[in-house]
């Protein structure tokens, strides 16, 4: 029998951690085998099922033998599960063991440093199982990956820690996207070298494996070795990586997942907290802690941003000192970019660096995202640690363009002068990764030019004409002018996507992508707007009001797919804004009409073997797809995909409202802006850019499109921005090799730092992860220079390597620059205007109680966390909305015991009976409540003021009680507040006199009170029920205490009650009981109410007679 422990050599996969919307995740291998055990469907017998016991330093061992008691029957194998790669080989796996043994091995491991690699970490997660013992021929090899164009099996006869080079000994299956697994293809392209005893057992495991690995969305299964014997089928060790975006599809079945780090980089709370924000926000929000003691911060939007300037950093020799690697982008709230910023500034004051500390505030040009707004909340952030920040010789460096990022950048600058911390602000005309040469003393820091206030410089038009102006510049220098429409027949792709004439459908409510489409159309001297519909699914059909230049035109709605095709058949692209869970079954949907040609899919997220269905049926159908997780793509004096390319002042300032000669093919919809500025700044501008999106299979390759780029006679040369992760740069060497590209090709793959980390970090596209060294940014830029592509030194060098090989082609006389003519002016929108502060207006409404608007509600200045944490109560909330102050205790309990007293006064009185009268003619609550209000008066539940109102004018003007209850008499007036029905000096109220020994004991004075007490003793001895009634006593108790709380001034006290305050507490109380007699008439099934005859007083005309 060998002892061996099994240990998986095999194919070389990263494991990459990865935030909450990355989606291929390594699982831990007791998760991995609990997937397994709990939802393999096989004849098989799947030996050792749930046998495994978890230990970490803080195990109860004898909690572990009583929930596992097979430890102390069985010989055991122990290990680190820690997603570690050869434990065999590192001495780290513990074979044939007892319980003590399995101790005593533990003792010189647990808790202990190691070095896996170049990674440095701390054993501290162990798996025990028990021990298998067998013969060498009994173990075998198998794996499932997950590729493009499917899923590959592989099987190899021989298992174990010797398996070898797998890719080229074992035998492969391939179970195409959208195909089944079956037992004959297994047994006969797998299982030729294993042996004939074993080979059903082997097939019905396998076949349950492959559809296990399916269900549960697997992109990654592993088991070396997989032991079989006469008893069944024994998994001994397992590595495996799950979809993570599939997680609203799998919860059920996966429950509560934990992504374990890689080894050699700590699971940080401050981690955690960040993908918490993540995964309640629609914005994107990374972070990763590579060295907490480093002195080189990062905080920059956009997930290929942030690749290029991790690049840069390591590149110019920062990489030990690099801190963290993170992104923000999508959008976030100036709340969530503080909570972000607030962390990453925490983080880097903790510890003091002798050479001080960079923060590289750095981000390409936003599509979308309002750059002041972000950054205001990294302003209150700095501000928050502006004490730590001076105390660590914190030195920042800001580089940011898009939406408003003029504002946002003075903003920026400003802070740096308040607070004294050195701040240093680039906009659009520094180059994006220029700021981190500067923050590591390898360039001096540049002068910043002066730059526009705002991005209104030259958006408002200034015509006056009504038509759409004329074109502003040639089409292009050799373009051929399609003006054609589709015939919808074509059964290949198109190397044309988008000509001046391309109508498009949007799916969503995108109103201000749609905006951005037609104000891009205008400016383009397009015709017609680019835009014909949009469906939307949750609204019935109807008009959109949208702009076409300064006038107002409406765009159709439509609830279903089918009504927008069938009305439009001029449509050939769709660009679908659908979540990530409804993109996939709309996409599909869409691919039912052959007119559409070209689908644009933004949404992040959607599960990988999803996008494989949406890839096959678009290759069958001819149909190209670009994304998802993609801003889209933009051809300059054609159309534009939603976002790209930003707002319009972008648009201009990159010249995309006309073609040039540089197509672009990105994944990253940032970068694809970014380009957008380099290309018109080296060139004469953009012919065409795509972002094919950051997901692991995108819809379209770069191939797809330099392959169009290469046949269309206006593009002159091209630009690739590749990326780790992937082969697809390789066919780019390929058809450069073979001659099918002959035009100039630039290309630089970003990712390079991936290399030099010590442990593995998951970018902020879900395929930027090297699965193997193929697939490292370094090896495909040195295959694609050795191929003929123009490669620079690095990220820095692009811009200058784009521009020798545009002058190159100038002086050749390919490319002949066109004359420049201004372009035609598109007037701004009224929001953004007054975003930017140019313009005023007088607001509809004033509110000074309530503020929602912000990440937190605001009543009267206090946080609706502060209203909980204070425990203010009803009284207080109600303090706080109705006279915005924050009132003492007392009263806060006072106006509470004032609602309870006046909640309810039985169903005879007017309030009552009305709306029990209208509960039961069957109206609902709203109604009803309303009947019983409208009845509140000065007769029924209205004395409150005016009872306030009489008391305080006689005893502020010095009348004595006697006086004032004999002026009212003389005057024919009733004393408001005095009199009841049923109480009297010899039956009195209760509620009056809770209220009056509470008034006494905790108000500093009520002279008020005193006074109209005076006022009660002269009228019972005259007529005993003539008492001060409840509504009497709140009112004249009230006055006191607006008085005398120490909160209001005289003449505030006066106006509150002037203004009917007091009325509101009777009005506010008495609906609990209103509302109470509704529901009791609902509940006891009262029919309508009809009034008995013998309760009226019929007195007709013709009965009165004399």
């Amino acid at each position: 029998f060998h002892q061996r422990k099994k240990r998986r050599k095999k194919r070389n996969l990263f494991n990459g951690s990865s935030s909450s919307t990355m989606s291929a995740k390594a699982i831990s291998e007791q998760t991995g085998k609990e997937f397994l055990y709990k939802h393999i469907c096989t004849t098989a017998a799947v030996q050792n099922r749930f046998r495994y016991a978890n230990v970490t330093a803080e195990t109860d061992w004898k909690r572990l033998v009583q929930d596992h008691p097979w430890l102390l029957t069985e010989r055991l194998v122990v290990k680190p599960d820690q997603l570690i790669k050869r434990r065999g080989k590192l001495g780290l796996v513990g074979v044939n063991l007892d319980l003590e043994g399995v101790k005593e091995w533990l003792q010189t491991r647990l808790m202990k440093e190691t070095t896996v690699g170049k990674a440095k970490g701390i054993l501290k997660n162990f798996l025990i199982e028990p021990f298998v013992a067998h013969k060498q021929e009994e173990e075998f090899y198998v794996c499932i990956y997950a590729t493009r164009e499917g899923d590959y099996m592989l099987f190899h006869h021989e298992g174990g820690v010797d398996v070898g080079d797998v890719d080229s000994k074992a035998l492969k299956l391939l179970v195409g996207v959208d195909e089944k697994i079956s037992a004959d293809t297994v047994k006969s392209q797998l299982l030729t070298h294993a042996p004939a005893d074993k080979k059903e057992m082997l097939i019905s495991f396998l076949v349950g494996l492959f559809n296990m690995y399916e269900d549960l969305y697997f992109t990654y299964l592993e088991i070396n070795p997989l032991v079989v014997t006469k008893d069944g089928v024994y998994v001994l060790d397992m590595a495996a990586k799950i979809d993570a975006t599939a997680d609203y599809l799998c919860k059920a079945k996966w429950g509560d997942v934990e992504f374990p780090p890689p080894f050699g980089r700590e699971a940080y709370p401050e981690e955690a907290y960040i993908a918490d924000l993540d995964a309640k926000s629609g914005a994107s929000l990374k972070l990763t802690l590579l060295n907490p003691r480093g002195r080189i911060w990062t905080m920059v939007a956009g997930g290929g941003a942030s690749v290029v300037y991790s690049d840069t950093i390591c590149d110019l020799g920062g990489v030990n000192e690099l801190a963290n690697y993170g992104e923000y982008s999508g959008a976030p709230s100036e709340q969530q970019t503080y909570d972000y910023a607030k962390t990453i500034l925490s983080l880097m004051t903790r510890e003091k660096h002798p050479n001080g500390k960079v923060l590289i505030i750095g981000g390409s040009i936003a599509n979308f995202t309002n750059v002041a707004a972000t950054f205001k909340g990294i302003v209150r952030a700095i501000k928050d640690y502006q004490d730590p920040l001076k105390e660590h010789e914190v030195t920042i460096f800001v580089r940011r363009g898009g939406p408003n990022y003029q504002e946002g950048l003075r903003v920026m600058g400003e802070v740096g002068k308040t607070t004294g911390i050195p701040i240093h602000v680039f906009g659009t005309e520094t180059h994006m990764t220029a700021i981190v040469g500067m923050a590591l003393g390898h360039r001096p820091i540049a002068t910043q030019p002066r730059v526009a206030a705002h991005t209104a410089n030259f958006l408002l038009n200034t015509s006056g004409g009504t038509t759409t102006p004329a074109s502003s510049r040639s089409a292009s220098f050799s373009e051929v002018k399609t003006g054609c429409k589709w015939d919808h027949t074509p059964t290949t792709k198109s190397t044309t996507l988008f000509s001046n004439h391309t109508k498009a459908i949007v799916w969503g409510m995108q109103t201000r992508a749609v905006q951005g489409m037609l104000d891009f159309d205008y400016v383009c001297s397009r015709q017609e707007p680019s835009v014909a519909a949009m469906v939307y699914p949750f609204t019935g059909d109807h008009k959109q009001k949208f702009y076409w230049g300064h006038k107002e035109i409406l765009l159709p709605v439509y609830k279903n797919m089918a009504d927008a095709m069938k009305k439009h058949p001029e449509v050939d692209v769709l660009i679908s804004f659908a979540s990530l869970r409804s993109a996939y079954d709309s996409t599909i949907e869409t691919m039912q009409y052959p007119q559409i040609r070209t689908m644009a899919i933004i949404a992040e997220g959607i599960p990988e073997a999803l996008t494989r269905k949406i890839i096959k049926m678009a290759e069958e159908k001819g149909v190209t797809i670009i994304g998802p997780a993609t801003v889209g793509g933009i051809k300059p004096g054609c159309f534009k995909i939603g976002n790209t390319g930003g707002m319009l002042d972008n648009i201009l300032a990159s010249k995309l409202y006309r073609p040039g000669s540089v197509a672009y093919v990105s994944r990253s919809g940032g970068m694809s802006n970014e380009l957008n500025n380099i290309i018109s700044r080296t060139t004469d501008g953009v012919y065409e850019g795509v972002a094919i999106g950051g997901d692991r299979y995108p819809g379209s390759v770069f191939m797809d499109h330099v392959l169009r780029y290469q046949d269309t006679p206006g593009v002159k040369m091209i630009v690739v921005l590749g990326e780790i992760g992937g082969n697809e740069e390789y066919k780019i060497c390929k058809g450069i090799k073979e001659g099918r590209i002959t035009k100039p090709v630039v290309c630089w793959c970003i990712g390079t730092c991936a290399t030099l980390f010590s442990s593995e970090v998951q970018f902020g596209h879900a395929g930027a992860c090297a699965n193997q060294a193929s697939e490292t940014a370094l090896a495909k830029n040195k295959a694609l220079e050795e191929a003929g592509a123009f490669v620079p030194k690095s990220f820095d060098e692009l811009g200058d390597v784009i521009k020798s090989v545009y002058d190159n082609l100038v002086a050749k006389g390919v490319i002949v620059p066109a004359k420049e003519v201004p372009p035609p002016t598109v007037p701004m929108d009224y929001s953004w205007a007054r975003e930017l502060g140019l313009i005023r207006k007088p607001a509809s409404f004033m509110t000074s109680i309530c503020d929602e608007r912000g990440q937190e509600l605001i009543y009267a200045g206090m946080p609706i966390t502060e209203v909980f944490k204070s425990e203010i109560g009803l009284g207080g909330t109600l303090g706080l909305l109705w006279f915005q102050r924050r009132l003492p205790r007392y009263a806060c309990q006072f106006i509470e015991m004032c609602l309870m007293v006046t909640a309810d006064h039985g169903p005879a009185v007017s309030g009552a009976h009305n709306t029990i009268v209208c509960a039961r003619a069957g109206k609902d609550l709203i109604s009803s409540l309303t009947s019983g209000l409208l009845t509140i008066g000065d007769r029924f539940g209205g004395a409150l003021d005016a009872a306030a109102k009489q008391f305080s004018k006689a005893f502020d003007s010095g009348m004595l009680p006697m006086e004032f209850v004999n002026k009212m008499k003389k005057d024919g007036k009733l004393i408001m507040g005095i009199g009841h029905r049923v109480k009297s000096i010899n039956n009195p109220d209760m509620r009056v006199q809770i209220l009056k020994d509470f008034v006494k004991q905790h108000f500093p004075a009520a002279q008020l009170l005193d006074y109209a007490l005076e006022v009660e003793k002269i009228t019972t001895s005259k007529k005993p029920n003539l008492i001060l009634n409840v509504d009497g006593f709140i009112g004249v108790a009230f006055v006191d205490l607006l008085r005398n709380c120490g909160g209001f001034t005289r003449d505030e006290a006066d106006e509150f009650v002037e203004i009917g305050a007091l009325n509101g507490i009777f009005v506010l109380g008495r609906s609990m009981g209103f509302i109470g007699h509704y529901l009791d008439q609902k509940r006891l099934k009262q029919g309508l109410y009809r009034h008995p005859w013998d309760d009226i007083s019929y007195v007709l005309p013709e009965h009165m007679t004399m």
